[in-house]
């Protein structure tokens, strides 16, 4: 790849996010989505936003999916969020309990606090897997709250 194809890419990710930022979705979703194709991670993290919730693009339970999953499994922390609240909506996607602990960790342990927060809670509910208060202690304070 040439450097300026490079540079390129990277100009039409700016405008795609910005697009995005914007809520000029089918714009963003025309300059992303090539970008996704070729495997860039934050564009196809937010193609697949805009799939889940219909923006800019007829919504798309197994585009949303499998590009979430897609960014997620390369690492993509706020796309590991995704994939963990999938999972516990039961949205795009079976309910799976265990799979979404499974995402919010991977999230949680790249130090995205809502991720954190969102197990603490699980685990004191424990609706969704059995209630496990020294994980949700755990979490909390991984979180930053400290009174709990």
């Amino acid at each position: 790849m040439s450097h300026s194809s490079i540079h390129n890419d990277d100009m039409s990710l700016a405008s795609g996010i910005a697009a995005f930022e914007a809520k000029h979705f089918a714009q963003a979703m025309k300059i992303l989505s090539p970008l996704a194709d070729a495997g860039n991670v934050e564009a196809i993290y937010r193609c697949a936003i805009m799939y889940q919730n219909g923006l800019g693009v007829h919504s798309n339970s197994e585009a949303a999916l499998r590009m979430m999953l897609r960014a997620a499994k390369q690492g993509h922390a706020l796309a590991q969020h995704g994939v963990g609240f999938m999972y516990m909506q039961g949205e795009c996607v079976e309910q799976n309990g265990t799979k979404a602990v499974e995402w919010f960790t991977k999230a949680a342990e790249q130090g995205l606090a809502g991720s954190q927060t969102t197990l603490a809670i699980i685990y004191e509910e424990g609706h969704l897997v059995p209630p496990n208060p020294d994980l949700a202690k755990h979490w909390y304070k991984k979180a930053g709250f400290t009174d709990r």
